[in-house]
């Protein structure tokens, strides 16, 4: 298997907006970069949901991607779900700049994460150890600030 690539464009409520790409190595591991702009400043819970569904906004996109329904975790966890990606971080400017590397978000495969969403929360995610009731299963992340589809991108075919 190559190198494959996939790109998300992300949308939201109010000025959140921004583009990440993700690259899988053929070793597995899924390099995840980009920007994103319009947030408020410090964490923000960042992950892939279940469903690549946006007809109503961010709030379609159903829960975390979890194929092996395991609970909300850090993303250096053996208990975490497959979308757990932990936080992203804006600065005093609203913008988060993004590199994640992960090897449970695969481009290709039964547990590939395209045509999944990928979202952006408005809180920190506490990485399931919180002790909130949404702890194990959100990471009590907050609204959803804003999302975009992962979809494949065939450049080397341009």
């Amino acid at each position: 298997m190559g190198t494959l690539k996939a790109v998300a464009i992300i949308t939201g409520d109010s000025n959140v907006k921004g583009a990440l790409h993700f690259i899988q190595q053929p070793n597995g591991v899924t390099h995840v970069t980009g920007r994103i702009t319009g947030l408020a400043p410090g964490l923000h819970g960042f992950h892939i949901h279940a469903l690549g569904d946006t007809t109503n906004g961010c709030n379609s996109t159903g829960p975390h991607y979890n194929p092996l329904k395991k609970n909300h975790g850090s993303p250096s966890d053996e208990e975490r779900h497959a979308g757990d990606l932990g936080n992203i971080i804006a600065g005093s400017d609203g913008v988060a700049e993004i590199s994640i590397k992960d090897t449970q978000i695969p481009l290709s495969g039964q547990h590939s994460i395209l045509g999944r969403a990928v979202v952006v929360h408005a809180d920190t995610d506490d990485l399931g150890r919180g002790g909130h009731e949404l702890s194990k299963t959100t990471g009590n992340a907050g609204a959803r600030v804003g999302c975009g589809i992962s979809m494949p991108t065939f450049s080397e075919f341009i």
